[in-house]
């Protein structure tokens, strides 16, 4: 569920209208509702209710602004980063360093030693090498960095293949059947007090089936480590859980999810953390924009928006599905293509597309797009980034500015002997 609806045949979010927000802000923009994020996450939150020991970290890639970041801090959620910068958002939205956990394959010397300093809860090591490193930074300032050893399962979670993450020939983690001679090495070393492990198989998954083998191998490896003498307290299970994209799709719903946990996790005697990031923000944001113009095709017409790849990718990038439909609805229906104005076919939205009639000036919006939306964009063809705006209730306010091209290139600079 969310809160963008037609009232008096104007889509509205919450209760505000979006053609209110357009002339006020302009377009393209996305606009997130509070009342959907609180949503979600109590909604995550009471599906893991059997559950006694647990920490929800949003996945702050999915979404880092700042101001929904502090809203879902103030729903009792901590954070999932992968950057350095990730941390230090989570840090300004107010959510306390030990609800952070620092996952990521490439962390850099620098960002471990930031992480350390800002005396964050846990680190994912995905690697043997990594954990070494970490180690060393940690012992040589005095610290002991709380860690687990992220795992992979070699499990296919049957998503697309840009967003898995948790087969064998995946970057992340280390091989399953490495890991206990891997934990073992990393479990002795000064500075890291290595107290469990992790997996993430990938995201936008539509089956639990490949999650509960992932945790199965996990509860077994968990088994096998004690049996090796290791203390195992935590088991960090990711994220991953899927949203609907298309009008009818059904996907398991959180409360699936946490029943299957709670079955599967019941004799681990470890506390849970979990990851979502899609499944919280992603239907709580749209993508506004404007119809330039429609041209006549081959076939069908292309309606020409102001919205292009750069400002959501997800399409471009893996032929992503996001439905499609005019704020003031006519009535009548159309089939179009829908494209942007970025000079390369890749900025295509949708190809053969039924959707509402619409013309020039009109307003549409792209759905679910609160999750993996403005965290990819761009300012390719020297467009500037898109702006971003939360909705409460019937007020609104812009939590990014717009970035025009003009201000990128102002950070650019032209030697002395080019001139």
């Amino acid at each position: 569920m969310d809160h963008f609806t037609l009232k008096d045949g104007v889509m509205h979010a919450e209760d505000v209208p979006l053609p209110a927000i357009a002339a006020a802000v302009g377009t393209p923009v996305y606009v997130y509702s509070r009342a959907t994020l609180e949503r979600h996450a109590r909604v995550f939150r009471e599906a893991l209710a059997d559950v006694p020991d647990k920490l929800i970290a949003f996945a702050v890639k999915a979404n880092p602004n700042l101001a929904v970041l502090k809203v879902l801090g103030q729903q009792g959620m901590g954070a999932d980063v992968v950057s350095v910068g990730e941390m230090r958002r989570a840090l300004a939205a107010g959510i306390a360093p030990d609800m952070i956990v620092f996952s990521g394959v490439g962390k850099t010397a620098a960002e471990m030693v930031a992480a350390l300093e800002a005396g964050i809860g846990q680190f994912n090591i995905e690697s043997e090498e990594e954990g070494v490193e970490l180690a060393e930074l940690a012992a040589a300032r005095g610290l002991t960095a709380q860690c687990t050893l992220r795992i992979n399962p070699d499990v296919d979670a049957g998503t697309h293949d840009k967003i898995s993450t948790g087969k064998a020939d995946n970057k992340f983690g280390v091989p399953i059947s490495e890991a206990g001679q891997i934990f073992g090495k990393l479990a002795g070393l000064p500075g890291v007090n290595l107290r469990g492990v992790a997996v993430h198989i990938g995201s936008q998954l539509a089956d639990l089936a490949p999650l509960e083998a992932a945790f199965a191998k996990l509860g077994a490896l968990v088994q096998a480590l004690r049996g090796a003498g290791h203390t195992i307290t935590h088991v960090d299970l990711g994220g991953g859980l899927g949203v609907p994209y298309r009008v009818g799709e059904v996907l398991p719903a959180p409360a699936a999810y946490g029943a299957m946990v709670a079955r599967v996790t019941r004799d681990w005697g470890v506390k849970l953390i979990f990851e979502p990031g899609r499944v919280i923000a992603g239907n709580a944001g749209v993508l506004l924009t404007r119809v330039v113009r429609v041209k006549r095709g081959i076939r069908d017409p292309f309606v020409i928006v102001d919205a292009a790849m750069n400002d959501l990718a997800r399409p471009a990038l893996y032929g992503a599905y996001h439905h499609f439909e005019a704020v003031e609805p006519r009535g009548a229906r159309m089939t179009a293509n829908i494209v942007g104005p970025i000079c390369e076919t890749g900025d295509t939205f949708a190809m053969g597309r039924e959707c509402d009639l619409l013309e020039a000036g009109d307003l549409a919006v792209f759905r679910t797009a609160g999750a993996y939306g403005a965290t990819m964009a761009s300012s390719y063809n020297s467009r500037g980034f898109v702006a971003e705006v939360l909705v409460d209730g019937d007020r609104f306010a812009v939590v990014a500015d717009r970035i025009e091209a003009g201000a990128i290139m102002d950070a650019e600079r032209v030697p002395e002997w080019l001139a």
